[in-house]
């Protein structure tokens, strides 16, 4: 029995849509501590109708976290991470074809989650948290965000050829455990042990990142605090920030976009690729 063929399907799937329009990716923490919107779907109920409403905003994946990363965050052991996540995903496997990712760090989370059917793992420590994490992606096919993290700010470093230089390990570590190189996406890890001007950095070497490496870019910056620091509004007003900031991601080239506020993102996106279109 082939316990990772759903996996790899739905994997295969959301690849072949890479690169044909904007991909939006919606959050769904089931956390209670996430800076945004924690303990807001930490109920199965709550989850799958937010989930549902996404999808019928037109998400393209669904992006499931049961563990928060945000400045500050208290870590969880994997029984805990798993508890929270595993109720939700098998219920939103039962009713979407939508596929669906699951922010971790952890590879037992992450291999239990693909075994289910899961169709991504979205690392937010770039294959440095869980050494086993290469081998999970390898061994069930998913598709494989790394993310760039630092775990300190450091104003003095060039941020970008920080990026390069990790992004480079990192696809080392996966190439030696067997990932292919046809299902790795890449995050610059806005918010994540970067300076303001080096999230801006970060974000304006979208196409070096492409060009570099040859793969597609994910950004995420939904309502995060450097649009805070940018425009001196509150984590539920930065709609407008954030917009203008994925739309300029789209512009340099970045393929899919992290967000919580799918209706507006997928109305702009629209817009944006009809104008470039026309």
């Amino acid at each position: 029995m082939d316990l990772f063929a759903r996996t790899r399907a739905s994997a295969d799937a959301f690849w072949r849509q890479i690169g044909k329009k904007p991909l939006v990716m919606g959050i769904l923490n089931v956390t209670p501590d996430s800076f945004s919107d924690g303990g807001k779907f930490v109920s199965a109920e709550s989850a799958l109708a937010h989930a549902a409403a996404m999808e019928a905003a037109g998400a393209d994946v669904i992006d499931l976290g049961a563990e928060s990363t945000r400045p500050g965050f208290s870590p969880v052991s994997e029984e805990e991470e798993w508890a929270r996540l595993e109720p939700v995903l098998g219920a939103l496997l039962a009713r979407t074809a939508l596929p669906l990712s699951i922010d971790t760090s952890k590879a037992g989370v992450a291999r239990k989650a693909m075994v289910l059917g899961a169709a991504l793992i979205n690392d937010v420590s770039g294959l440095r948290g869980d050494p086993a994490m290469a081998e999970v992606a390898a061994k069930t096919g998913a598709a494989l965000v790394v993310m760039h993290h630092r775990a300190e700010v450091d104003p003095a470093i060039d941020i970008v050829e920080d990026m390069i230089g990790f992004f480079a390990q990192s696809l080392e570590l996966a190439a030696k455990a067997g990932v292919s190189s046809a299902k790795i996406i890449l995050d610059p890890g806005i918010g994540f042990g970067k300076t303001l001007e080096q999230n801006l950095a970060a974000l304006a070497a979208t196409k070096r990142l492409q060009q570099q490496f040859g793969l597609p870019v994910l950004i995420g910056v939904s309502r995060k605090r450097f649009l805070g620091a940018l425009t001196g509004l509150d984590t539920s007003d930065r709609l407008a920030a954030n917009l203008a900031a994925n739309l300029d991601g789209l512009a340099r080239g970045a393929q899919i976009f992290r967000v919580h506020d799918v209706v507006e993102h997928v109305a702009a996106f629209k817009v944006w690729t009809a104008l470039a279109n026309a």
